[in-house]
């Protein structure tokens, strides 16, 4: 069954070409393109498009058919072309020519953009959560371990003193940052392209500010056109926002990675949490970390998939854009296991306490120095030769103690603002507002 048919047989390998991995991509949207149907059944009943008694058959059935994909019950049958089909089939299957009525005032192209849109919204609320526990365990590695001092370094050279509680800490506000971005990504997910049809409208009064209200959005894609031209666009800036994420859990990965080396010996993880070799029998490999890194580098490319599928289309609909699913879908779960590995290892790990006693490390307060002198009223250009003087001649020591309180340095984290900045943008993402319209919609409110 395929919604266009006008049952001219297509050729069998046109068919395969062009379905591609919409089948199996589709399972994912089931519930998605349900809770559609049923907003959009709701506004045809509300412009006189169906009457009450059918509403009610053709709501009951879509429930059913929401039950059926919780328990894992739902597929696309054999013949079905999508999800879309494989719904609608069920409902006329079920309920004759009333489940055909559903499909007015909407398009195919229309319903793919809400099912998108609504299966984003679902992935971006999970990608947040785990941010969020990913986060905590930063924040509290940061106050756990913030009097234990490291080396910092540039040009990976051992420049400053630094802490494990600035280390964890930086990571932490990285991702607050991170889930910024990835908030005004959502703001253009979280508008409702319903009623735009194939691009053009409809001669329908359809109510669109209705199904807006009914799927939980925060607001209308207005223009028809508009709304149309916003497939890709919304995919681009989603995994843009992805791509930055990666970008700090690649990084972090990567200094994991270093640490964990005999080289840096900054931390450690229990046999448990890293992997042999097959023939050296002292290994302990960070293989989750590399993969993280692996993973996360290859999330960083998916803009670029992006924009070459559909940076150069005119508006309207393109068949091109039924590629950008291919990379686009997976693509939550992905990050979304990095975050959640990466929360793993990092509730498991071990940190050096003595790490400066090594004499590696005996240049790792110069600039402390330069900076008691400057305090005595020595010129900074005069304390920072003097220093470098006995540096040269083997004379420099320092019994000092480290003084770092400015806002942010190793004596003051500023981790409670760290986590305020956080909870602020998580309180502007509005889940429980649709997760209530979707219970609505589904009768178990």
């Amino acid at each position: 069954m395929k919604l266009w048919d006008k049952g001219t047989k297509v050729n069998q390998n046109v068919e395969s070409f062009t379905v591609g991995k919409d089948r199996e991509l589709d399972l994912q949207l089931a519930p998605f393109d349900v809770l559609g149907s049923l907003a959009h059944c709701k506004m045809l009943a509300s412009i006189n498009l169906l009457d009450p008694k059918e509403l009610v058959l053709i709501e009951k059935e879509l429930q059913k058919i929401f039950v059926d994909i919780e328990e894992g019950h739902f597929v696309i049958e054999e013949g079905i072309e999508d999800v879309h089909s494989q719904v609608e089939f069920l409902l006329t299957q079920t309920l004759g020519d009333v489940g055909k009525k559903i499909h007015s005032g909407r398009s195919r192209n229309d319903q793919v953009l809400l099912d998108l849109k609504l299966f984003t919204r679902h992935k971006i609320e999970q990608l947040v959560n785990k941010t969020q526990e990913l986060f905590n365990v930063l924040i509290g590695n940061s106050e756990k371990y913030k009097d234990i001092l490291i080396p910092g370094y540039t040009h990976l050279q051992v420049a400053m003193p630094s802490s494990f509680g600035l280390w964890f800490g930086a990571y932490a506000e990285a991702l607050s940052d991170d889930l910024r971005l990835l908030q005004s990504a959502f703001k253009i997910v979280d508008q409702n392209p319903l009623g735009s049809g194939a691009g053009y409208g409809s001669s329908f009064p359809l109510d669109r500010k209705m199904t807006t209200d009914l799927l939980g959005f925060d607001d209308l894609n207005y223009n028809v056109v508009y709304a149309q031209m916003g497939r890709g666009k919304m995919e681009f800036a989603v995994v843009s926002a992805l791509s930055n994420m990666a970008y700090t859990i690649g990084k972090l990965a990567m200094d994991a990675c270093l640490y964990n080396s005999q080289n840096f010996g900054f931390i450690s993880f229990a046999d448990e949490f890293t992997t042999g070799s097959s023939i050296m029998p002292h290994k302990k490999n960070p293989d989750v970390f590399e993969l993280v890194r692996a993973k996360a580098n290859s999330l960083q490319v998916l803009p670029t998939q992006i924009q070459a599928v559909s940076s150069n289309l005119p508006s309207g609909y393109h068949r091109d854009y039924q590629l950008t699913k291919e990379f686009f879908m997976p693509a939550f779960d992905q990050l979304i296991s990095c975050l959640e590995m990466t929360k793993t290892m990092l509730s498991n790990v071990k940190v050096n306490e003595d790490l400066l006693n090594d004499e590696r490390y005996q240049y790792l307060f110069t600039v402390e120095m330069v900076n008691e002198l400057v305090l005595k009223g020595v010129p900074f250009r005069d304390a920072y030769k003097e220093v470098g003087a006995l540096v040269e001649s083997g004379e420099f020591k320092f019994e000092g103690d480290l003084k770092h309180q400015h806002e942010g340095s190793i004596g003051n984290l500023c981790n409670d603002e760290i986590k305020q900045k956080l909870e602020k943008t998580i309180s502007a993402f509005n889940f429980d507002k649709i997760d209530q319209a979707y219970q609505n919609l589904l009768g178990r409110s």
